[in-house]
């Protein structure tokens, strides 16, 4: 090897030194920041000449295990999906409060049933009836701060939704930026590993909003994904797009057809045209939209439900009455049946038929739901909380002869056969000489709405000032949002004796406690169905229980609930917490070993100047000699 092999030689082991002298001190200067990955140099021994090796440089290398930055990304995105369920779980806690705390929905029902004691007590005292009343207004209160509590939740969550596509936006444009940057063909200098440092922490910061995966060209341009396969950026970016609402409401709800949906979706545009629904498709998992999409559209619509549910059965409680029907008279013999008084029905209330098919040998329950806006029929099954009914919806808004009509023309093949022998009165008879069918029972349920009917029913309660009865119209159940408009019947604020009065003519008699004790035994003791849309019980096996029994059910249930979310939370955040100290140990600076390696490259750099400071002592000494 000659003297300018040589030099050349030791020239280009001064320039990877340089080289990697700068990277060095690159890694050093960026140690604490977000997202920097250490680099070194890519070299390799290059041929010089017959005998020498020189050092040839191939770009700058990022010390990052891919598999470890994938399975970091999916746990961010988990971590941030039990991160957002836990805090509003927990925030749900707070609105229904713990048991043994004052205000709470458990708290304010057991004063209720405190005050109606003391009134059974003392019927005549006038403080004992006032108390009643004050105990029910705290009662509707804390069912209307509930609503507001889940509502404003639900709200927050509207918000974390778009707030977050703004986020996503934002990451995939600067992804797609960054990629249209990388066009060189594959070599890693130390700008273009900056560039992917950048992308990398919007891959990261995207992966916290949804589940995503990437794949990666020769270029080292990146595609993302969803897991669910829909393309969000490239070398173009998509556009999400969502709609907002602003305020909720309790009838403010999620429906896969938009005609019925009042708030805000997903939608992804396409850079060369096309739109897709995201949410509709389920096409986001995991990630913070994920879970504000649940909380939105599920979690909290099911607290709704169950706080709605309470406040239903209890109006219904002590407001509805049952009255069975009277044998039909012997003038229709040989058929048989029964006359119901329908006077008082109301929209939402319930005939009940019980009826023998003696071909079959089956027996049917019949749930006749009275409705007045035909748009909501036919009615399914689920319309009633019995899972052994078969429901029928009827339009009452054409009177009693469309009534009897619609009846004859969807039970006339059941061998039943209704009429309506004068004012409100349906008459329901079996088939007669034929004993195809056999009428067993009937009855009637209304909604009383007088405070003194001469019967112990009290609507107590009411929505907004009205009624309610179940009604169903096109807007959906009138029980839907009825915890945030319950309030107590005017009538009581302004006259409490009523709460013991049932009766003017004739005259309740004092210290009589029919009505405060039926109100009693309804709030403490009586047995109701609630529905499945709570998350309690199912369809073919609603739950059944008291007042009281339904509270802390799903009281309980929330805080479980929120402490396994918050389990889950913690659980992720040590897998996630695991990951990025594994993720830091690869691809991050520790600055001893970056001390360690200067020393070495600092040694180099001497070596190889002494090497070259040889050979010009070499070329002096032969330029003397000649």
């Amino acid at each position: 090897m000659g003297l300018s092999q040589a030099l050349s030689t030791a020239m280009s082991g001064l320039r990877a030194t340089q080289a990697a002298i700068a990277l060095v001190g690159s890694n050093v200067a960026n140690a604490e920041t977000p997202g920097y990955v250490r680099k070194s140099i890519i070299q390799s021994a290059g041929v010089t000449g017959d005998y020498g090796s020189s050092v040839l440089l191939h770009g700058v290398d990022r010390q990052l295990d891919q598999y470890l930055q994938t399975q970091l990304r999916t746990e961010t995105s988990g971590a941030a999906y039990a991160d957002i369920r836990s805090t509003f779980l927990q925030n749900l806690q707070n609105v229904y409060g713990n048991p043994a705390e004052t205000g709470t929905i458990e708290d304010s029902f057991n004063k209720l049933l405190t005050a109606f004691q003391g009134l059974s007590t003392s019927p005549d005292s006038q403080s004992a009836r006032i108390g009643a009343v004050s105990a029910a207004q705290t009662m509707a209160q804390t069912l209307n701060a509930a609503t507001q509590g889940i509502q404003s939740l639900r709200a927050n969550a509207e918000m974390g939704i778009n707030d977050s596509i703004v986020t996503a936006n934002n990451a995939m444009a600067q992804i797609a930026f960054i990629n249209n940057q990388l066009q060189n063909n594959g070599t890693t200098d130390a700008a273009t590993a900056s560039l992917l440092d950048q992308r990398d922490q919007y891959i990261t910061q995207l992966s916290s909003l949804m589940d995503i995966r990437t794949v990666v060209n020769d270029l080292n341009q990146v595609t993302v994904f969803t897991n669910s396969g829909v393309q969000l950026v490239g070398t173009e970016a998509a556009q999400l797009s969502f709609n907002p609402q602003g305020t909720m409401t309790p009838n403010t709800l999620y429906n896969t057809d938009p005609t019925k949906s009042n708030v805000g979706t997903i939608a992804i545009n396409f850079p060369h045209g096309g739109s897709y629904d995201l949410v509709s498709t389920n096409s986001i998992r995991s990630g913070k939209i994920a879970a504000y999409l649940e909380l939105r559209d599920n979690t909290l619509v099911k607290a709704q439900a169950q706080i709605d549910q309470f406040a239903a059965s209890m109006a219904s409680a002590l407001s509805d009455k049952t009255t069975a029907g009277t044998a039909s008279p012997a003038s229709v013999l040989p058929q048989a049946g029964y006359d119901l008084d329908l006077t008082g029905l109301q929209s939402g209330n319930v005939i009940h038929v019980s009826y023998k098919d003696n071909t079959t040998g089956v027996t049917h329950n019949l749930s006749i739901v009275r409705v007045d806006d035909p748009t909501v029929l036919p009615l399914s099954n689920t319309a009633t909380l019995d899972p052994n009914d078969e429901v029928l919806g009827v339009n009452f808004s054409g009177g009693m002869a469309s009534v009897v009509s619609q009846l004859n023309a969807a039970l006339g093949s059941a061998d039943l056969q209704f009429s309506n022998p004068s004012g409100s009165t349906l008459r329901v008879l079996d088939d007669g000489a034929s004993n195809r069918s056999d009428v067993l029972a009937a009855s009637v349920t209304t909604t009383m709405s007088s405070l003194t009917s001469g019967n112990p029913q009290l609507p107590l309660f009411t929505d907004n000032g009205g009624l309610f009865s179940g009604a169903l119209t096109a807007n959906g159940s009138q029980q839907t949002g009825l915890a945030g408009r319950i309030s107590v019947n005017l009538g009581l604020l302004g006259d409490p004796s009523r709460t013991i009065v049932f009766s003017t003519s004739p005259l309740t008699p004092s210290g009589d406690t029919t009505r405060s004790d039926f109100i009693l035994t309804q709030l403490q003791s009586g047995n109701y169905r609630y529905s499945p849309q709570t998350g309690i019980g199912t369809t073919g096996a609603p739950f059944t229980g008291t007042l009281v029994n339904f509270a802390k059910q799903f009281i309980s249930q929330q805080g479980e609930a929120a402490t396994a979310a918050k389990q889950l939370s913690d659980g992720q955040s040590v897998v996630l917490n695991t990951l990025q100290k594994k993720v830091t140990d690869t691809s991050g600076v520790n600055i001893d070993d970056e001390m360690a390696h200067l020393l070495a490259l600092q040694n180099a750099y001497s070596a190889n100047a002494r090497v070259m400071s040889s050979i010009k002592q070499m070329y002096d000494t032969l330029i003397q000699a000649m």
